[in-house]
């Protein structure tokens, strides 16, 4: 410590200049701005050939909507497309319950080791922290939609 116009002055391992300070500053506060907690999702309409397709593993996704209700309850909503004979992903288990509702071809789901085939129309509901898995049981590919609902922490 050394004194500098009589107040003391502590020394550390890092030291910022005042042009240092001048860069953080802005950067923090445009960093708290977006920290603030979202808007509700609006009311909206989701055309399916405006949204984006991405891969995951063997499936392909549409996103079609994430965020919190205005009652303030987590919503992911997405179209997932996987090929005859293949899985997502293994078997898992989350905090969050889903709902799987089947638009085409033959899926296996497998709920807590029990195995049910379901088609077009079918539903599967995943409560949270039950282990499950979904597999196309078909020889075309499966076409599903995937409501998310809460969150896993």
């Amino acid at each position: 410590m050394h004194r500098r116009f009589g107040f003391p002055v502590y020394t550390s391992l890092v030291s910022y200049s005042r042009r240092d300070l001048a860069l953080l500053f802005p950067s923090l506060a445009a960093a708290a701005a977006s920290a603030e907690p979202n808007a509700p999702l609006a009311s909206h309409a989701y055309r399916f050939e405006d949204l984006p397709v991405r891969s995951s593993g063997p499936a392909s996704q549409r996103r079609v909507l994430e965020g919190e209700t205005r009652a303030g309850y987590a919503l992911e909503l997405h179209e997932s497309e996987i090929p005859a004979g293949e899985a997502p992903h293994p078997p898992h288990r989350h905090v969050h319950d889903e709902l799987v509702l089947i638009l085409e071809g033959t899926v296996e789901v497998t709920i807590a080791g029990a195995t049910t085939r379901l088609g077009p129309g079918s539903v599967a509901y995943f409560a949270s922290n039950d282990e499950h898995g979904l597999r196309n049981a078909g020889a075309t590919p499966a076409r599903y939609f995937v409501v998310a609902l809460g969150r896993d922490k």
